[in-house]
């Protein structure tokens, strides 16, 4: 079992489905319904683009485990400097919308830089864990109690809502918009907090009461 593989696919699952429910749920508020076009777009290209950043932390983690040491200050940063890379491209196709982005690092890389340790933390802790011949719930249940695993999980997920509320509010809206942008971020975070806790929920449910260790449902 490539378990660096298992735990990508399961970080990719989860960033999809937080997105997807903050999509449904951005359709029944206003004014965010009106916003919806540009920021459903752009929402669908930042997961794109968080999942790819995130399978190099955990791959990052993974090697670092093979050497045989915890991934330090130097891991974060290099981790952070390939994320700009990736920045880069995702601004490129987001050029081709009718929105416009200036990314503000100066309020994105702290929320990053904790993302990036905790990401790295805990597949390091996951892997090293890891039962041998068993799977990736097992895995789980042997490196953490189930309300660590909630609380850790719902954590990491509003590091992510924080961030993409930075990158709402550096979207360049249409002109209608835009008196309405700083409460169009605050809302969109709202809403995101609130399926954070519950997917976090619902994925130490599974985890630790039976079943696979996470199922993306809608």
């Amino acid at each position: 079992m490539d378990r660096v593989r298992v735990l990508a696919e399961l970080d990719r699952r989860i960033l999809e489905t937080y997105s997807r429910r903050t999509t449904q749920a951005l359709k029944a508020a206003l004014p965010l319904r009106l916003a919806l076009p540009p920021l459903e777009a752009l929402l669908a290209r930042n997961v794109a683009k968080e999942v790819r950043k995130d399978g190099l932390a955990i791959r990052r983690a993974g090697a670092a485990l093979a050497a045989g040491a915890p991934p330090g200050a130097d891991a974060i940063e290099a981790l952070l400097a390939q994320g700009r890379d990736v920045d880069r491209e995702f601004l490129e196709r987001v050029g081709r919308f009718p929105i416009g982005i200036v990314l503000r690092y100066d309020e994105i890389l702290p929320l990053r830089r904790q993302r990036v340790a905790g990401l790295l933390e805990a597949t390091y802790r996951i892997l090293g864990a890891w039962p041998r011949g068993r799977g990736l719930r097992d895995a789980l249940r042997a490196s953490y109690a189930r309300d660590e695993f909630e609380s850790r999980l719902a954590g990491m997920l509003r590091l992510y809502a924080m961030e993409t509320r930075a990158l709402a509010r550096a979207v360049r809206l249409p002109a209608l918009l835009r008196p309405a942008q700083d409460s169009i971020g605050s809302r969109l975070y709202a809403i995101m907090d609130a399926q954070a806790a519950r997917l976090a929920r619902e994925a130490a449910r599974s985890a630790f009461r039976g079943g696979a260790a996470y199922r993306a449902t809608r």
